[in-house]
């Protein structure tokens, strides 16, 4: 049978993206060499006073951050939904980058940006750019899925009304995935939090990175053994994720059950509860805002984007056609030679790496991989049932949403040194230590989808699967799983990711007196970052950019795939 151009191109995507992505970080690497000789750092106090405005600093970059984040989620989502051609390019990409472990290029991208633009401008926008790492790859997937699992008969319907593109992201499609795109901000700013420490402070070397934060102030405390400004640290975490939950996230939900996809109306215990929500709706300035501001400015970009979308599209055949052909062929050949040059390049520079290292690093892989799934697998064990009853019980929503946001947000990385020092007198206690560091920083991803997931089955639904009296195991496979399935899928994606990138920090560990370590590929990675060794550095990376790929394109591709054919709700 012969092979059409989408199979060849279905087949290939992800090995040129992965060379591509490898060939920039390679370029980054060698740029990394001009950087400047010695590193400029903000002295950390850990007076109390300092608190606020390193709190106010942190959360300039976590704003920041999160508008990158929303904004490249939603036209990647919607690039990557809408032409299948897209999907097969930029579906890979994502899967590479989120997977990517950007940790054990911090060091490099920062010394690269160096080269190039003052020091205190490029640790900002490295911090930026680290905590948008954290956040945008979950609410990108969560945003993907919710455009390709649109019910049939929801975007027949607005065929049916002539609705145009943008009225159809307006009236559709944003719509069904509010809910998810919230529950995955939620998400998002928990893995901020949790990478801030790595975002603020960086140590290469001989070279230290400081920037002033509620990061770098915890990961202070905790060089200097300050168990009493850790405590502080963490405790205005807390507030700060506390206010944001009773000032925004609820008020957030309570608006998104609108949004929700049923015939009947949600019943009381499934519903979220704000007392802040009422306020807001109730406010005369926020009347004022929503009838002066919101209003006109929502019917201004009506205007526009009808008027424009409005336009006939009048095809023009051209003479010179052949010849734009011609023209696209030849960019396309000149992009492929700088590539191939790039990968020779790169190559060449890890052939300094030796057969012997490279099976340590194979081995090495294999181990981190064991890890990462286990994490995964000891995390769906307790998200999935936490999840659904979180999301289906206002009481116990009530309790445990807030605390599970402030588990989730609470970076490990603070005070994982102190467990280690629990874990490292138990048999593989260092083993056992990294698993626990890797569930830490994967299992809210899950439990964040799961959450939304249940969030989004219609209440219909529920009352049918009562008045068919299905019951505990019954009801779960009937209802409760299928409905999952996506969100679940979806999660398991971002938290191998997430998991894969933890490996770094939980592999080895590094406290004031002694060095903890263990085989693994994030090890081999922090180890290079600590002695500059950048051909290390670089062929860990790409085994596990390559094992990353691996698993992506044989594994969670198809059960995604699975997910858009088989679990939509219709």
């Amino acid at each position: 049978m012969l092979r059409t151009k989408k199979s060849i191109y279905a087949k290939w995507a992800d090995w040129v993206v992965l060379l591509l992505i490898l060939v920039s970080l390679f370029s980054l690497l060698k740029l990394a060499y001009y950087a400047p000789a010695e590193a400029k750092s903000t002295p950390i106090s850990l007076g109390v006073r300092y608190i606020p405005y390193y709190a106010g600093r942190s959360m300039f970059r976590m704003i920041m951050a999160y508008i990158l984040s929303i904004l490249f989620s939603i036209f990647y989502g919607y690039g990557a939904a809408k032409n299948k051609l897209n999907e097969r390019i930029m579906l890979p990409i994502l899967d590479i980058l989120q997977s990517t472990p950007i940790l054990s290029f911090l060091p490099v991208f920062v010394f690269g940006l160096t080269a190039i633009m003052p020091q205190k401008l490029a640790l900002e926008i490295a911090a930026i750019l680290l905590i948008f790492t954290s956040q945008a790859w979950n609410m990108t997937f969560a945003w993907y899925q919710s455009l390709t699992t649109i019910p049939k008969e929801l975007r027949e319907a607005s065929n049916i009304f002539l609705l145009n593109s943008w009225m159809r992201f307006k009236k559709l499609e944003l719509p069904f995935g509010f809910v998810s795109l919230v529950w995955n901000s939620i998400m998002s700013w928990a893995a901020g939090w949790f990478y801030l420490i790595a975002a603020e402070i960086l140590t290469v070397g001989n070279k230290n990175f400081e920037m002033v934060g509620l990061g770098s102030y915890m990961q202070e405390a905790t060089n200097q053994g300050n168990v009493k400004a850790l405590i502080i640290g963490i405790i205005t975490l807390i507030v700060i994720i506390v206010v944001l939950d009773q000032f925004v996230w609820r008020p957030l939900l309570s608006w998104a059950k609108k949004f929700n996809l049923e015939m009947v109306s949600a019943g009381a215990e499934t519903e979220t509860v704000s007392w802040f929500y009422p306020v807001l709706r109730q406010s005369k300035i926020i009347l004022w805002f929503e009838a002066k501001a919101l209003k006109p400015l929502t019917a201004m970009l009506d205007k526009y984007f009808n008027k424009r979308l409005s336009r006939k599209k009048i095809v023009i055949v051209s003479a010179d056609a052949p010849a734009s052909k011609k023209v696209l062929i030849g960019i396309s050949i000149v992009l492929g030679l700088l590539l191939l040059f790039g990968a020779e390049r790169m190559f060449t520079f890890m052939s300094n790496i030796k057969a012997a290292q490279y099976l340590y690093i194979l081995e090495a892989a294999f181990a981190t991989t064991l890890r990462v799934f286990a994490a995964l697998a000891i995390s769906l064990l307790w998200t999935i049932p936490v999840g659904v009853l979180i999301g289906s019980n206002k009481r116990v929503a009530l309790l445990l949403q807030p605390l599970v946001q402030v588990a989730a947000s609470v970076p490990a990385t603070a005070f994982f040194p102190f467990l280690i020092l629990f874990f490292i007198k138990l048999p593989f206690g260092i083993n056992i230590a990294a698993i626990i560091l890797m569930i830490l920083g994967t299992q809210w991803y899950l439990l964040f989808n799961v959450i939304a997931g249940v969030a989004t089955i219609p209440q219909d639904l529920r009352y049918t699967a009562s008045l068919m009296r299905l019951k505990k195991w019954n009801y779960w496979k009937t209802l409760i799983l299928p409905a999952l399935f996506p969100f679940i899928i979806t999660g398991s994606i971002t938290a191998s990711g997430g998991a894969w990138n933890a490996s770094i920090l939980a592999e080895y560990v590094a406290t004031h007196d002694k060095i903890y370590s263990t085989i693994g590929l994030g090890s081999i990675v922090a180890d290079a970052n600590a002695t500059s060794n950048y051909p290390m550095l670089f062929a860990a990376t790409f085994v596990m950019i390559v094992f990353v790929t691996c698993i992506n394109r044989f594994g969670w591709r198809r059960l995604y795939a699975l997910a858009k054919e088989k679990y939509k709700m219709e």
